[in-house]
């Protein structure tokens, strides 16, 4: 940890890149915008979802890849090594021992060990306009909410349409999470309307730090990513934004700010959990 850094301050950037077909393009652009991110004295940097390679079933499956021995976890691993940060490396997909594939996102330490996996939890199976996506089609969904420690800030995970799901937010909030990620390919059609209201509105509710990495550009299917990754304050207030083309997104966060807001305005601390009971009909359609 740098000498001349509080423990309750915390340099991020989000990565954010055009992400195509070629896994070995894909990692070399990567490694570049990490340096840089690293060279910018962020102690925790964060890719955006499945940045070894993004586009058809076919190309997810050609850069699918095991976490125990991968050409992507072997790189990130070596990173985090390499410029002594914290790495949440976005997301890639992940090829399991019986064939199953999740979208995976893998948390590195400073020595290069591996400290959190997380899987998606909420798969994108919609139709906007004339795109048409189906991740089910392709990946199986995780189950499992994920917290993990960052130079002493809890930091919570997500990937992408999670964001969509504010019950998920508030979980890794009650479970300490002071800082969100959010590795993302959010869509040019979805993005420009949702994005920044749906990632403010994660901050808000929950009085912590969003930092969003996203993808962007247009990827070998045709279809559109919207960028503008961004970190956004517990009051909701966006502190350092991208647009449009690959940037490094740099910011520092302070801990005295998540506990300003939670202090002057105590929503977090009146919850009333008695009143809240799932409805019945809301258990039946699930």
């Amino acid at each position: 940890m740098p000498s001349n850094r509080s423990p309750d301050e915390l340099p991020v950037a989000a990565v954010q890149f055009a992400v195509g077909p070629s896994k070995h393009v894909n990692l070399t652009r990567a490694a570049e915008l990490v340096a840089r991110a690293a060279d910018s004295g962020a102690r925790l940097v964060v890719l955006p979802e499945k940045f070894n390679g993004f586009g058809s079933p076919e190309i997810l499956r050609a850069c699918a890849e095991p976490l125990e021995s991968g050409e992507t976890v072997a790189a990130m691993r070596g990173w985090a090594r390499e410029h002594d940060i914290f790495l949440v490396g976005g997301s890639i997909t992940e090829e399991h021992e019986d064939g199953r594939l999740t979208n995976t996102s893998v948390v590195f330490g400073p020595e290069g060990e591996r400290l959190a996996v997380y899987r998606k939890i909420h798969l994108f199976d919609i139709t906007v306009g004339d795109e048409v996506y189906r991740e089910s089609d392709v990946e199986t969904p995780g189950d499992e909410i994920v917290v993990v420690d960052v130079d002493g800030w809890s930091v919570g995970i997500s990937i992408c349409y999670d964001l969509r799901f504010p019950e998920l937010y508030r979980i890794l909030m009650l479970r300490g999470a002071e800082v969100i990620v959010v590795p993302a390919a959010f869509t040019l059609l979805t993005g420009r309307d949702h994005w920044e209201v749906l990632l403010r509105a994660r901050a808000v509710e929950n009085q912590c730090y969003v930092v969003a990495a996203n993808e962007c550009g247009q990827r070998s299917d045709g279809k559109r990513t919207y960028g503008r990754s961004m970190v956004v304050d517990p009051w909701g207030t966006i502190t350092a934004q991208a647009s449009d083309g690959d940037a490094v997104v740099a910011t520092r966060l302070e801990r005295s700010r998540v506990d300003a807001v939670r202090a002057s305005l105590p929503a977090l601390q009146h919850r009333r959990e008695s009143a809240y009971v799932w409805p019945e009909a809301a258990v039946a359609l699930s």
